[in-house]
């Protein structure tokens, strides 16, 4: 049985929103996929909003052979709202190619020109980049000196994914910082500014209900799922080189676990909340050959029906090898090894043309230690799950047990829903706008530490390294659940996936 139990509205008077700080924002690669569909609506919703000060400019940078008025006219929406012309007042832009240092020296002059018309000082470079032009960028910047704090702050923010590996990751870290300072650099991780991420530590610490059972005690295991419909919509020579465990695993589904599994910080300020999620990290340890082999699954997608329309498998897509081991799903059970989580196993999901779309973690609590009301199967009331959807519709479920009515007892599970949406009247911010603001105003809290990026590619790299050695590569139909061996891997442990079909969250009609 299935029942909804609605939150009522909750009426809140609006908080003025922070206001970044007076700066230019330059943005690498101007012109690309990353920049006009998330950056630049991210930005002029900001404006709108009344988050960007008349101090704040937009740089793009590209290749492209545009002047200013050329740039504003390529990137204009179809549909521009009334305030893009305001918007579009602030965009500037300098041709050049990304790897060509004297695109940065062009870079240096546009910036002190428009300083000495009035601009702040301060600056913030996006780099909105394929990973293979970091280094160049990076090097560039620091040549031309725009690393500089002299008269105002510099910061740079950096796209995932951070490196292909360990050693490459360790490259790019040594070659920001001969020019930036660890607390000059923004790794962004755009899942972390997604609301229902940032509620995790909410939920879990300013509710008494919840904090006391959050632990090895009364949680069986926990679910992290990033399932996809789409496939690789033409970014097969990236997904070529990086597959769903380096893609998904090594940043987005560790960073969530991390929020999941960490110990309450000593304050919501910066480094004590990064500390409490590295803690975790390091409390996680790699795993053996024969661990990899028993506790990971990888597979790719073959032919299947996505919505009733006929899709082709993975190795027939567009620029995709014909014999790719590339995995396009990856499943792993992960132990998080310290007092809270002993014995608490994590399983972590993400897969290309499945079922549905969807971003969620499930917390499983034990059952309880009689069937006091199951007397008869249809009376056994399931175990209590917590499961906080990220994406789409964000929102948090709790399922538990009730008596059906009628004059006999018999139980039932029911949900209570809670959809951000509806419960408080207003848009969630884009994941974007979070993160961008939060970079002009110096907040790092949700951004990646340089350790975290090492402790995440120290749990990856045996794993990369093991299924290396390895032809073997398992199969599912686009438009399924995923592949056979991951549910075999849940049912080890007497455990089974929630169905992403059978999945609701408060939003849901």
């Amino acid at each position: 049985m299935s029942a909804i139990v609605d939150a009522a509205p909750i009426m809140l008077d609006q908080p003025p929103l922070p206001r970044a700080d007076p700066c230019s924002v330059v943005i690498l690669g101007a012109v690309g996929d990353l920049s006009q569909r998330k950056l630049l609506p991210a930005l002029q919703h900001l404006a709108g909003e009344g988050c960007l000060q008349h101090g704040v400019n937009i740089v793009g940078v590209a290749r492209r052979p545009l002047d200013d008025d050329g740039f504003r006219r390529l990137v204009r929406p179809e549909r521009a709202g009334p305030d893009w012309d305001e918007f579009g007042r602030r965009l500037f832009f300098v041709g050049g190619d990304l790897d060509d240092a004297a695109t940065y020296r062009r870079v240096a002059a546009k910036l002190g020109e428009l300083e000495r018309t009035g601009a702040s000082a301060n600056r913030l470079f996006h780099l909105a980049t394929p990973p293979s032009l970091a280094d160049a960028i990076i090097e560039g910047l620091g040549a031309a000196g725009l690393g500089d704090q002299s008269h105002g702050w510099s910061r740079v923010v950096v796209e995932k994914p951070f490196g292909l590996d360990g050693a490459s990751a360790e490259k790019l870290n040594a070659h920001l910082a001969r020019s930036f300072t660890e607390e000059q650099t923004y790794r962004i991780d755009h899942y972390l500014g997604k609301e229902t991420v940032q509620n995790i530590l909410v939920f879990r610490f300013g509710n008494a209900v919840f904090e006391p059972i959050w632990n090895r005690n009364y949680i069986d295991h926990v679910e992290i799922t990033a399932a996809e419909t789409l496939g690789v919509e033409g970014r097969a020579g990236y997904y070529e080189e990086a597959g769903a465990l380096r893609d998904m695993v090594t940043n987005h589904l560790l960073q969530l676990l991390s929020l999941t599994a960490m110990e309450p910080p000593v304050a919501y300020e910066s480094e004590a909340v990064r500390e409490a999620k590295a803690q975790v990290l390091r409390a996680m340890h790699p795993m053996t050959r024969a661990e990899i082999a028993e506790r990971t699954v990888r597979a790719q997608y073959g032919p299947g029906l996505i919505a009733g329309e006929r899709v082709p498998g993975y190795r027939k897509e567009k620029g995709v090898a014909t014999e790719s081991r590339t995995e396009t799903y990856a499943a792993l059970e992960l132990r998080v090894e310290n007092w809270r989580w002993a014995g608490v196993p994590f399983y972590l999901r993400t897969g290309k043309r499945l079922s549905r779309a969807l971003t969620e973690i499930a917390v499983h609590f034990k059952r309880t230690p009689q069937a006091l009301f199951a007397r008869a199967a249809e009376n056994a009331i399931e175990p209590n799950v917590i499961a906080l959807r990220i994406q789409p519709r964000e929102g948090i479920t709790l399922t538990f047990g009730a008596k059906r009515p009628g004059t006999e007892m018999r139980t039932g599970t029911v949900h209570m829903d809670f959809c951000y949406e509806s419960a408080f009247g207003t848009r969630s911010p884009d994941a974007y706008e979070t993160l961008l603001l939060d970079a002009m105003r110096g907040d790092a809290t949700l951004f990646t530490r340089r350790d975290m990026v090492d402790g995440q590619w120290r749990l990856v790299d045996p794993i990369l390294a093991a299924w290396g050695a390895t032809s073997q590569v398992a199969s599912y139909p686009a438009g399924s659940e995923g592949p056979a061996e991951a549910d075999r891997l849940l049912a080890r442990n007497g455990h089974a996936w929630r169905p992403l079909a059978d999945v609701r969250a408060g939003c849901d009609p």
